[in-house]
């Protein structure tokens, strides 16, 4: 998709003041600051949310109710709404022109009595954005079991729409109303966890450099929310974000939201509402107390330039590292599966003693240490194997995450020993000391640098009132796991300089962990092809001087098996290497970590790989190196808008297999259509710039990019080192030219 410059519109109203209009039962306020305008109806639909300039509007006079919640009173569950409310109100408020209260009331039924929800609606004073708090006044022994708010659907339609969000790295999806419709016109839903796969508390829906809807929250705390998005079947869309109250706020006569919800407009794309989340969210918590940003992060992991990603016994997994390290003449890190003495996805957390044996394993990881090799070991961080003699013996169950009816539910992701697992709750000091201790053994006792906790950047809502921490809703896992790291890292801390990292991303865990796990570069390899989504770099766009991203699917070979799983699955022969037709699909991956400013990694790789496939894997060492060379940008820099590029695109040969797809015949492929360069852009934090290109092509490109320059000092980066470009003339834009399967970086610095 094109990205192009987004034109800055500067308002010159003269007046942001807001007065009543009365245009019958359709509008009847409405609120305005210059750039954005909020009508609401006499009945208590939002009936107007219209970017001024140009005008479109993304509310309808067809609105739904703007809030839902569900409301338990004894045996009896009231699902009510906005239009269950006999009576509505909008008042003016006297201290601000742009601010609006709005409240509901006279419910009917049992259970219900004094029931009264009110908003504030607040524009902001510079921004199209609106900011609405929500709060409700209930009987004190009833329970607010889930609050939606806000709600929005009969959008009008525009053309090229797209939907974007930030699950965990970051989706886009064309065409947003026909997926939404669902394959038989039934309708179909999306919805995302935060924390969890939510990554940043935002959302939008846009025409494509045109009038866009952006929905967020300013949530500073980490409560647990979602955000949903449904089509009708009818080519309608639907959006929502829902709450879970604390306690279901039992015992309280009200619950105030305790954040605020954001609709704005703006005019640009997924970029552009980055920006925006960004200029919040740098001012956070989690941003000023990141580890990056804070310089925690261990120098081994900071100056690590390819991971190596394998699993199995020490030969399979340190030897290739140290040999790719050679070869590249730069550090290269380990992240180690199936080390442990358990079978993956089945025995854990029975990770010790290593499968190796604990000598074996010291002395291995010992020898790696003497060439400068580091190593993060796996070990999930929340499941339990519910057939392990552990569960049995240490009582497990009582601290497993328990659902609103009071039972555990049973995860299963081996797909061939089908042995199910269970999510422990972080909220409990059991599950917490029982991780710790894990850690701390294999930290102290074999040596390794850090730990990889799988499907940390995740949480669950548990209902267990034992565990002694607030039921459903609420901040404590987030709490919770900021006590398991500081007990880790405070057990640790005179072993070595250790790294936590997890899997997927999340702002919450940037003060926790050094590093995340983004594997959606290689979405097409693990995920089932689905039209219109398309990866993006949302969550960098926001944080990337706040976290290390890492991570790659990115593997010249079919997957691994665990030879601890039934041997009768096992495959004839292990680690086959994968037809050289799907070579485009690795080094795309290879090449939107670089330019999405990720640490490299490849998968699987064996020392015969520099023999087998020479062309490959110097495509990812010649992009570590060329990384390795901008890290002011690559590692420390703010994203930028790419330039646009006039490039060709190419059909590339995909691959989809995982762990568990590609066994026993399980490959299967299919073509895409990819850009055959991939761009980014990234600011130093001394305000130089850089542009970073990498080809996918088999042949020599030529482009121009489409910048002013004059004034500017502008280098190219690449192996060879940096290299002054001259301009012709001021203002000409900037010719550039990459062999087969090249990179550089675009420099460009003030004289």
């Amino acid at each position: 998709m094109k990205q192009a410059h987004i034109q800055r519109i500067v308002c010159t109203w003269l007046s942001a003041l807001s007065f009543p209009l009365h245009l019958g039962a359709a509008e009847a306020t409405q609120i305005s600051n210059g750039r954005i305008q909020v009508g609401i109806s006499e009945t208590g639909q939002l009936v107007k949310l219209m970017n001024e300039r140009p005008e479109h509007n993304f509310a309808s006079t067809n609105a739904p109710a703007l809030w839902s919640l569900r409301l338990v009173s004894g045996a009896k569950t009231n699902a009510l709404d906005a239009s269950s409310a006999t009576r509505f109100d909008a008042q003016r408020l006297s201290d601000d022109p742009r601010k609006l209260r709005l409240t509901w009331d006279g419910f009917g039924g049992v259970g219900v009595a004094g029931l009264r929800v009110d908003a504030v609606v607040r524009l902001d004073p510079n921004e199209a954005v609106s900011r609405w708090e929500l709060s409700v006044q209930k009987p004190r022994d009833s329970a607010l079991e889930e609050v939606r708010f806000p709600r929005l659907s009969g959008i009008p339609p525009q053309t090229n729409e797209v939907l974007a969000v930030p699950a965990w790295m970051g989706q886009m999806l064309l065409d947003p109303r026909k997926a939404l419709a669902g394959s038989k016109g039934q309708g179909a839903r999306y919805s995302w966890e935060y924390p969890g796969t939510m990554s940043l508390q935002c959302m939008a829906f846009y025409q494509e450099d045109g009038p866009g809807l952006y929905l967020a929250c300013d949530d500073a705390a980490g409560f647990r929310k979602s955000f949903a998005v449904r089509g009708d079947g009818k080519g309608g869309i639907e959006f929502e974000i829902s709450h879970l109250p604390e306690n279901g706020a039992r015992g309280a006569e009200g619950y105030p939201l305790g954040y605020g919800a954001i609709l704005g407009t703006f005019r640009g794309d997924w970029i552009t509402a980055a920006e925006r989340y960004r200029a919040w969210a740098k001012e956070q918590p989690w941003a000023k107390q990141s580890r990056l940003g804070c310089g925690l992060v261990p120098e081994w992991a900071t100056k690590t330039a390819l991971w190596v990603w394998n699993r199995g016994r020490s030969p399979g997994v340190l030897e290739p590292a140290v040999a790719l390290q050679r070869e590249l003449g730069l550090p290269v890190s380990v992240l180690w599966h199936w080390w442990h003495g358990c079978s993956y996805d089945a025995g854990f957390p029975e990770y010790l003693p290593p499968r190796e044996g604990a000598d074996p394993f010291r002395k291995a990881l010992a020898r790696a240490h003497e060439s400068d090799v580091h190593a993060l070991v796996y070990m999930n961080q929340r499941l339990w194997g519910v057939t392990t003699k552990s569960w049995r013996d240490e009582g497990a169950e009582r601290f497993a995450v328990r659902g609103p009816n009071g039972a555990y539910k049973e995860e299963v992701y081996n797909t061939f020993t089908k042995q199910p697992c269970v999510s422990m709750c972080m909220g409990t000091a059991f599950w917490r000391n029982k991780y710790a201790g894990l850690a701390e053994r294999a930290i102290k006792e074999l040596g390794v640098d850090g730990i990889y906790m799988d499907q940390a950047c995740s949480s669950l809502a548990c209902f267990d009132p034992a565990h002694g921490h607030p039921l459903g809703g609420g901040t404590y896992w987030m709490k919770g796991f900021r006590q398991l790291s500081g007990d880790i890292r405070g057990r640790c801390k005179d072993a070595r300089p250790i790294a936590l990292a997890g899997e997927g991303c999340g702002e919450p865990w940037l003060p926790y962990l050094d590093l995340m796990l983004s594997l959606e570069v290689s979405r097409e390899r693990y995920a089932a092809p689905t039209v219109g989504w398309e990866t993006i770099p949302f969550f960098q766009a926001v944080y990337h001087a706040h976290a290390i991203q890492f991570g790659n699917y990115s593997s010249l070979t079919m997957p691994p098996y665990d030879d601890l799983w039934p041997a009768e699955f096992a495959p004839k022969e292990p680690l086959a290497l994968l037809d050289r037709k799907y070579s485009k699909q690795f080094c795309l991956e290879q090449a939107r970590a670089f330019a999405w400013g990720q640490q490299p990694t490849i998968a699987n790789f064996q020392p015969s790989h520099l023999r087998d496939r020479p062309e490959e894997i110097a495509y990812a060492l010649r992009l570590a190196r060329i990384r390795q060379k901008g890290l002011k940008y690559l590692l420390h820099g703010e994203y930028l808008r790419p330039p646009e590029l006039a490039v060709p695109d190419i059909t590339a040969d995909m691959s989809r297999l995982s762990i568990y797809a590609g066994q026993r015949g399980g490959l299967t492929e299919f073509q895409k259509r990819l850009p055959s360069v991939i761009a980014g852009a990234w600011r130093a934090p001394d305000g130089d710039v850089a542009i970073a290109l990498a080809s996918i092509a088999d042949e020599p490109l030529g482009f121009t990019l489409p910048l002013d320059v004059t004034d500017r000092r502008v280098c190219r980066i690449d192996e060879s080192g940096r290299t002054p470009l001259g301009q012709d003339a001021p203002g000409r834009p900037l010719e550039v030219s990459l062999p087969p399967r090249g990179a550089c970086l675009i420099e460009i610095t003030r004289e």
